[in-house]
């Protein structure tokens, strides 16, 4: 059992939509016969370790299921809960793959779409807060172009942000103990998505008036595939309080999106990722995920990933359960290289320490700065002198990784 540098045990969970998908794509058929409502797959993920899971309203029924289908698909996803103690701990709303949704969700300049999509959302919401789950994740997969006079960008995002707004409005005044985390994505399915990275999501939250509960899930496929480092987002995210939730899985850099095991793509980053997750920051400015960021969270370790479309059923049980081995082996290295002490004197020659410290002194104005300190008062040459030891560090972290 995997826990973070505080004793506190990992907990994993799993998107409905990962171990039941078909394995087709836009170049192939499908390659799996499973049903995509199929729920004993729950009981699969709770037999391999599994603690939660999370799902979309159409993973469970169809959009166009009548309120009877609908109440008999959520009283045996209950049942399944009671007889397994499997927790609904997130959950989403799929806006992307009905052909209403070809020009968006919350920025369709359709408003007979946006307000379908509005209403679609909120009685997930609704379900979501039935069955106990305290995230609601949106991804806007439609919500993009691919050609740039193709919309009022300004009322685009004008349009997105008063979507958010009026869910986490909603959220609040039912009372639920639910945060919003919006998932980034530079593109795919559209040519262009909004919010395509975590700085782009942190800025329209920003804007919000209900800005409080919403945060960020994400990715690391979505970040990788734009070239940007998924660690170094987490980190941002953390530290603007915005870490709501997080979806894990491999990616090999900037392809489409792979979607591969956790670790199986970058591991290298997934290492440093799982470091940071279980172990926070060196300094102890940011703390292990779960605890409070400013966001609640319980933290769980959440996969999103699909199995390969090579697999059969028994190929898709393996790769789920190779999702949390492979974390709970970097798990172990990561806390093998945090206390070895010789990690601990690089950190001090790399200047780790120095970093937390204030760049202006206790109590001293950047007036004061400017009137008593000069440029000419440093010592140039013996700051370009400084060995900080980064090369030797990051072996010190593969020797671990990999020794």
């Amino acid at each position: 059992m995997a826990t973070d540098i505080n004793g506190n045990e990992i907990k994993y969970s799993f998107g409905l939509w990962t171990v039941n998908w078909e394995a087709g794509d836009p170049f192939g058929n499908q390659t799996r016969a499973f049903m995509a409502r199929d729920l004993d797959s729950l009981r699969k993920l709770k037999d391999i370790g599994a603690d939660a899971f999370t799902f979309h309203d159409a993973d469970l029924f169809p959009d166009d299921a009548t309120d009877e289908e609908r109440n008999a698909a959520i009283d045996a996803l209950k049942k399944v809960i009671n007889e397994t103690g499997i927790v609904c701990e997130m959950v989403t709303t799929n806006t992307f793959s009905g052909n209403q949704f070809k020009d968006g969700a919350f920025t369709s300049s359709n408003r007979d779409v946006r307000r379908y999509g509005l209403r679609k959302v909120l009685r997930q919401v609704d379900l979501g807060a039935e069955l106990g789950a305290t995230t609601f994740v949106m991804w806007g997969g439609r919500e993009g172009v691919e050609y740039d006079n193709s919309k009022d960008l300004y009322d685009a995002h004008a349009r997105y942000a008063e979507g958010i707004d009026t869910v986490a409005s909603y959220i609040k005044q039912k009372g639920y103990d639910m945060r919003i985390g919006l998932e980034p994505k530079p593109n795919e399915p559209r040519g262009d998505i909004f919010l395509p990275s975590i700085g782009h999501a942190i800025a329209l939250i920003n804007t919000l008036d209900n800005g409080d509960i919403v945060g960020l899930n994400p990715e690391t496929g979505h970040e990788q595939m734009a070239c940007l480092n998924y660690t170094h987002g987490l980190a941002l995210a953390m530290y603007c309080g915005k870490l709501a939730h997080i979806d894990l899985n491999g990616q090999h850099g900037p392809k489409y999106d792979q979607d591969m095991v956790f670790g199986h793509g970058d591991m290298l980053q997934a290492f440093f990722t799982v470091d940071l997750l279980d172990n926070g920051s060196p300094n102890g400015g940011i703390k292990p995920y779960g605890g409070d960021n400013g966001i609640k969270t319980a933290g769980y370790r959440h996969f999103d990933y699909k199995p390969s479309r090579t697999e059969t059923e028994a190929g898709v049980w393996d790769s789920a359960r190779a999702n949390i081995e492979m974390y709970e082996l970097l798990s172990k290295k990561a806390k093998e290289y945090r206390n070895d002490p010789k990690t601990q004197e690089l950190f001090k020659r790399a200047h780790m320490a120095e970093l937390a410290e204030p760049t202006l002194a206790p109590g001293e104005s950047v007036l004061d700065f400017v009137k008593n300190v000069q440029v000419s008062d440093f010592d140039t040459k013996a700051m370009a002198d400084v060995d900080f030891g980064l090369v030797e560090l990051h072996q010190q972290a593969l020797r671990h990784l990999i020794g």
